[in-house]
């Protein structure tokens, strides 16, 4: 298993900002396949969902119950969850 480089954290002026796309980074993972065909089937039943907002919104939700306190995590979970396309 491959680390992930952590970026270090940017100044409060900049962390208070909404991610841009400079601020994204790609990783590649494995995934079993039933937890694909979930969230295949789960992207199928509500088109304004997709792969890498569904996986933005549970990446979030986890950090954010196992104790990372951090406003911009928060905001990426509440926007992916809540947002005016959520639904």
């Amino acid at each position: 298993m491959k680390n992930i480089d952590f970026m270090e954290e940017k100044s409060s002026s900049q962390s208070s900002e909404v991610m841009e796309s400079e601020d994204t980074i790609s990783f590649q993972t494995e995934i079993p396949e039933h937890i694909q065909q979930a969230m295949k089937a789960y992207i199928e039943k509500h088109p304004n969902w997709d792969q890498y907002r569904l996986l933005q919104a549970a990446l979030a939700g986890f950090l954010i119950q196992n104790g990372i306190s951090s406003r911009l995590i928060t905001r990426l979970y509440i926007g992916n969850m809540f947002g005016s396309h959520s639904f």
